[in-house]
């Protein structure tokens, strides 16, 4: 039976939907504004236009030059090509990374130990934050790159970036970040944060799904991971994606003009809903670092309840969320993230994420307030019986 009450969304950390008037940017670049990039005709030029403009404001929102910019087809693309093919050109063979990475990380990370690679995965705390001192007693001299997250995707932690990247440039080493969850929802500044390639997907911030970027420190060497063509400047070969790019250059650009007032609001519906499920879910734990987090993350455990069957009540009830990353949907194990911070199977298994955006308001939350109490007390009520 569907719900009467208009449907709520909170899975914005999986995707967010397009907004009017980045879509309204869009539209010409698939119909009468057609043009292949690399053709030097009129319509051609138009479209060059476009995707240098786009690079412009990516490169704006992130305090780099647009010469360091580099469109791909989203996060994962990026991931990739900066982690397996910068690496690959310092001639060393150690990596560092975190147990709590998106699987586009780990399991490049995978493939280089199946080509000779030696892979650091650090530990985390409790609350999924990875110890800067960590990273340091790691360094070896054949230490050729350092991948962290900026935010975690499941549980909104975030990382001590500055000072990773600060120990990176010290040592020497390359220093990638993986910052898909964290654009448009906190300040970016490749500078202060001393990164060398940086990877965003448009989807996340109200753009388009299947584009991305790869921010490239200039000087730092990488080879294609895709060949072809000359596109972006010889390093990634295939036609631009130019709507795609034109959206998430205008999307980005608006998050970025907006972050104050964004974080305001999200990370004040998000402590609405923290603070209302802790005094109305007996036994909720909230996951994640308690202040140093994204502002619409809300994780929790519910234990005594299996977490298919509460997000399968809550659907029902027209309320979207998660039980964690949407790239690992459909898996019977237990999330890596939450057992890399000691939570116990049963508790991974009992996780639903609350991830809020920008439309959210505070009668939504005040909604999910009255409809989630009661669906966990009677799953606890049937898992008893």
């Amino acid at each position: 039976m569907n719900s009467p009450y208009p449907p709520i969304y909170l899975d914005n950390a999986a995707t967010t939907a397009v907004r009017p008037e980045v879509l309204s940017k869009m539209l010409p670049f698939f119909t009468e504004k057609a043009g292949n990039p690399s053709s030097i005709h009129t319509a051609g030029r138009e479209a060059r236009k476009a995707v240098e403009n786009a690079r412009r404001q990516v490169a704006a929102a992130l305090g780099a030059e647009a010469r360091e910019i580099y469109f791909t087809a989203g996060g994962s693309e990026s991931d990739n090509w900066a982690i397996r093919c910068a690496a690959a050109e310092t001639g060393k063979k150690h990596v560092i990374t975190s147990a709590v990475e998106h699987h586009a990380v780990l399991h490049s990370c995978r493939a280089m130990e199946r080509d000779g690679f030696r892979i650091t995965y650090l530990p985390v705390d409790e609350n999924g934050m990875v110890s800067p001192a960590d990273v340091r007693r790691a360094l070896t001299d054949d230490t050729a790159l350092i991948s962290v997250m900026a935010a975690n995707n499941e549980v909104g932690t975030l990382e001590p970036i500055q000072e990773i990247g600060q120990l990176a440039r010290e040592a020497g080493v390359l220093f990638h970040t993986d910052a898909v969850q964290a654009a448009g929802a906190i300040p970016i500044d490749v500078n202060a944060w001393n990164a060398d390639l940086l990877s965003l997907s448009g989807h996340k911030f109200h753009g388009p799904k299947g584009v991305g970027a790869l921010y490239i420190r200039k000087g730092t060497r990488i080879h294609n991971l895709i060949e072809g063509g000359a596109q972006e400047r010889g390093l990634r070969a295939g036609t631009e994606n130019v709507p795609g790019v034109v959206g998430m250059g205008e999307a980005l650009s608006l998050a970025v003009a907006e972050l104050p007032e964004y974080a305001a609001h999200v990370s004040a519906l998000r402590d609405r809903l923290i603070q209302g499920i802790l005094s109305a879910v007996p036994d909720a734990r909230l996951n994640g670092h308690p202040t140093l987090r994204l502002p619409g993350n809300a994780h929790f455990s519910f234990p005594g309840v299996e977490s298919e069957s509460l997000l399968m009540r809550l659907d029902l009830a027209g309320i979207a969320c998660s039980g964690g990353s949407a790239c690992t949907s459909g898996s019977l194990e237990p999330s890596h993230v939450l057992s890399a911070m000691g939570l116990s199977p049963d508790l991974g298994r009992s996780s639903v994420r609350f991830s809020l955006g920008r439309d959210n308001t505070a009668e939504e939350i005040d909604r999910v307030l009255t409809v989630l109490p009661p669906i966990v007390a009677d799953l606890r009520s049937h898992m008893r019986s």
